[in-house]
């Protein structure tokens, strides 16, 4: 009887999702306000200006005072970095970023773009803006989102804009040529954070698609990772009309077929088309499971509920940020990567 209802039930869940695949998800575009107090009732400033990152003596002598005066607790004996960032390679990371990392150097690199910041919903929006320095005759720039995640920011696409814009300096095809916006997220890098609850990815997408109307960009494309695959994929659901493509470096995908997927795939592997590989990603689901969900995601669980509580704790010690956000520079590229003393930061 329970492999009948097994078996019905797999129908019925097959049966729902032939019907709703192809079933398009729009997003209202509604309005929101996130800056500090109420909206001006003249309306917001619409103008667009230069923002250059810029720093100081006394803050790089901050720095400075705060790594000199870091207390670090040793690691327990080989644990490498299975219980997070190994404070023995830590010194390390700490010694380059004294005596050996230059500053002054890092921000005339973050400057070797053109910086902007505008007022959206009540937030000052920081982005680059890159355009190719050279056109074709009879070519058009393509307008190119680009948008970051957690923790990263628009300083991940510095490497891969020249290719971008300028293809043929590069050896590739000029055939498509972009033009790039790269924004920072509400709250990272040099946009202001919000000062009400609740901005989400739905927001994000909204801001970002007002910005891309205010730069004239009647259609683009969108491109993100992380985070920002989840604020491009609402941008595209909520302005269909505006994005002409969508490129995704990460998935989202949270159903009721992912769920019946992942336990019934391997015993019914011809049903839901796994490959062997499939197989071999998802099995055993309790070791998947343990490992990726369990393992990793204390972090995650941290951030969703108690964000300032530990946001304290990073905002004032530099080395505390350090050793939180390299561990998953770490981890996330290779899980394997906790078995070495160095975390395979250096590979």
């Amino acid at each position: 009887m329970w492999l009948e209802l097994l078996l019905a039930s797999v129908l019925g869940f097959a049966i729902y999702w032939f019907v709703s695949r192809d079933k398009e998800e729009t997003l209202p575009i509604e309005h929101g306000w996130w800056g500090p107090g109420t909206p001006p009732t003249t309306g917001e400033d619409e103008s667009i200006h230069p923002f250059k990152v810029e720093t100081s003596d006394e803050e790089i002598k901050d720095l400075y005072l705060r790594i000199d005066r870091t207390r670090l607790s040793p690691p327990l004996e080989d644990s490498c970095f299975h219980y997070g960032f190994n404070t023995n390679y830590l010194k390390k990371v700490i010694s380059y970023w004294r005596n050996e990392f230059d500053w002054k150097k890092q921000v005339e690199i973050l400057n070797r773009y053109p910086h902007y910041k505008t007022k959206i919903e009540g937030l000052d929006i920081h982005f680059i803006h890159v355009k190719p320095p050279h056109v074709p005759a009879g070519r058009t720039p393509k307008p190119l989102l680009m948008v970051h995640g957690w923790p990263g920011s628009f300083y991940e696409f510095y490497k891969i804009i020249p290719l971008l814009t300028n293809p043929k300096n590069h050896g590739l095809s000029d055939e498509h040529i972009f033009e790039v916006i790269c924004p920072s997220i509400p709250g990272y890098g040099y946009s202001q954070a919000s000062s009400k609850k609740g901005l989400d990815t739905v927001a994000t997408a909204r801001i970002f698609y007002k910005l891309m109307m205010r730069l004239n960009f009647q259609e683009f494309y969108v491109q993100g990772g992380d985070w920002g695959s989840l604020v491009c994929t609402n941008m595209a659901q909520m302005v269909p009309r505006h994005v002409k493509g969508l490129h995704l470096n990460m998935a989202f995908v949270l159903s009721n077929v992912h769920f019946l997927t992942l336990l019934l795939g391997r015993r019914f592997q011809w049903l839901f088309g796994h490959t062997e590989r499939d197989i071999e990603l998802l099995y055993p689901l309790k070791e998947k499971i343990l490992n990726s969900v369990m393992r990793e995601s204390g972090y995650m669980h941290i951030q969703c509920t108690k964000p300032d509580t530990v946001g304290c704790a990073l905002n004032d010690s530099p080395v505390g940020l350090a050793a939180y956000i390299l561990e998953k520079f770490s981890t996330w590229t290779n899980s394997e990567f906790r078995n070495l003393e160095d975390g395979g930061l250096e590979r």
